[in-house]
């Protein structure tokens, strides 16, 4: 059996240690993530069903899961407290995490995995692509309202549950570093992708740089915030509650902003084989970048605003390194399902980097033509 296998298998221990009422019905597989192993179990309770979300945390890469779910104990009770003073729903509009029986966020089973467990949000799905500017505008909306309803919350008692996430230097190291050991030897593969993203060293610390001058100040960040990572609701598909929260941790507004346009803004898939369908939409960038811009209400102040374009692009320059340097070693952290995934994923973000640059103007004079319109 092999160990993700008998992690799995390890299951029904972990469900028995939380505390839910009724009876187990169903357990299945559910969504697509990268990383953590998900399921949805239905329980038989008095008067109908009730629905639970169970994680298999990947403590491979969440080094420290008990960090992990204080931050993120302490930022959803945060977001429930701020979502009832504003009359919404916190069983819907944040994540809430179920405690075992013992009281605790996760439970720890008996071959060292980490399990945790959260009420599922129904009556939502999940938008793999953009499918029209009034949703991005309102995903942005959602991730700037993050912003505003955390702008308070003091970012540095967060612990960094993935060191060095969104440091754009230090992953350009771990870059340069899988390609001078190329130890699989597939950097003849990539020698177009491996040149591109070695060219433009010089724009690496560009946001950590004014980080550490104190010219961007430091914010509590989703940091992985892509259009999927947004519940929308079914009826009024409104953007309804933030999910996947296991990076949030502190970080730049930058970082936040730019991920969605890399995700959402691109006119083509993460994985499209076709790089002639990959640019950034203008359009849709002016509409997360007014939604971001609303839902932030204020809380940004002027160079973030202005450096808004090299967040987008710097983010999803960072993600093609990612990709890229995991094809290299053997893609040990991002799922493939097919032969040159990652490979195919790092050519996607790097053409978009290619057609930011050729759009730049237009980005900042969409950025400056937004700001005016809501001073």
């Amino acid at each position: 059996m092999s160990t993700e296998n008998q992690a799995c298998a390890k299951i029904e221990e972990a469900i028995a240690q939380f505390a839910i009422q009724g009876s187990l019905k169903e357990k299945i597989p559910y969504g697509n993530g990268h990383i953590n192993d998900t399921f949805l179990l239905t329980y038989e309770v008095e008067g109908g069903e009730k629905q639970y979300i169970l994680q298999r945390m990947n403590h491979n890469i969440f080094k420290n899961p008990q960090q992990l779910m204080e931050n993120m104990v302490n930022v959803t009770e945060y977001l429930s407290r701020a979502i009832q003073e504003q009359g919404g729903d916190p069983q819907r509009e944040t994540l809430n995490i179920v405690k075992t029986s013992s009281g605790d966020s996760y439970y720890k089973d008996s071959t060292g995995n980490y399990w945790r467990m959260f009420l599922f949000i129904g009556r939502a799905l999940c938008l793999e692509m953009v499918e029209s500017v009034k949703d991005f505008y309102d995903s942005a909306a959602a991730f700037g309202n993050f912003q505003r309803m955390l702008a308070d919350y003091p970012a540095g008692t967060l612990h960094e549950t993935i060191p060095n996430f969104h440091n754009t230097p230090s992953r350009f190291q771990d870059f340069k570093k899988a390609v001078e050991e190329d130890k699989l030897g597939r950097a003849k593969l990539a020698e177009k992708e491996i040149a591109f993203a070695l060219a433009r060293e010089a724009e690496t610390s560009a946001l950590t740089g004014l980080l550490k001058e104190g010219k961007l100040p430091l914010r509590v960040t989703h940091n992985d915030t892509k259009l999927n990572n947004i519940l929308f609701d079914e009826e009024t598909k409104k953007a309804l509650c933030i999910i996947d929260l296991d990076t949030v941790m502190p970080g730049l507004s930058l970082y936040d902003f730019g991920d969605s346009i890399r995700f959402g803004a691109s006119t083509g898939a993460e994985d499209e084989q076709d790089l002639s369908k990959i640019s950034i939409d203008l359009e849709l960038f002016e509409a997360f970048t007014n939604g971001f811009l609303t839902g932030c209400a204020g809380s940004l102040t002027d160079k973030e605003i202005e450096m808004l374009p090299m967040g987008a692009k710097l983010m999803t320059y960072e993600c093609g390194i990612r990709f890229l340097a995991d094809f290299l070693v053997g893609d040990t952290y991002f799922k493939i399902h097919r032969e040159g995934h990652n490979l195919d994923r790092a050519r996607t973000q790097f053409k978009l980097v290619a057609d930011m640059e050729a759009k730049w103007d237009q980005m900042k004079a969409i950025v400056e033509k937004v700001r005016n319109t809501q001073k």
